[in-house]
């Protein structure tokens, strides 16, 4: 009996050492739908308001750009026109939040997510709100 010239090899996958479960940072990163159809349940996050916006050309955007920066949690994807900027801010944030809409609110690109969702009347009902927080 001739022996095959091709061996199969026992791993078929070529990342053999990835791990089982996901990390804090990728659970974290997770759309909270996602997480819920994966894990069964919602995930524990304090309340948060998300602005999710584009590179603009304002005078004002850099400054606005570094407070997002400061925010609970800030994401870049792209670059140049393709950039996409994510700013999760919680209640203790509202005074930057306000800051950094008051300028990139401007662009009709701008997304507003609450609890990681959109929803409507985001921008007129969601953002005045925050308001309550800064003069509580």
């Amino acid at each position: 009996m001739a022996q095959p010239k091709l061996r199969p090899l026992e791993r078929f996958w070529p990342y053999a050492d990835l791990p089982e479960q996901l990390s804090v940072e990728e659970q974290a990163a997770l759309d909270p739908d996602l997480y819920e159809a994966v894990y069964g349940q919602r995930p524990n996050r304090p309340f948060s308001i998300t602005l999710v916006f584009p590179d603009l050309d304002l005078p004002d955007f850099d400054h606005a750009l570094e407070l997002a920066r400061q925010s609970s949690e800030f994401r870049q994807t792209g670059e140049g026109v393709l950039a996409r900027y994510r700013a999760r801010f919680q209640t203790a944030d509202a005074a930057r939040l306000r800051d950094v809409f008051n300028v990139v609110g401007r662009s009709p690109q701008t997304e507003i997510l609450v609890d990681d969702r959109p929803l409507p009347y985001a921008r007129e009902l969601w953002i005045p709100l925050v308001g309550l927080f800064i003069n509580a």
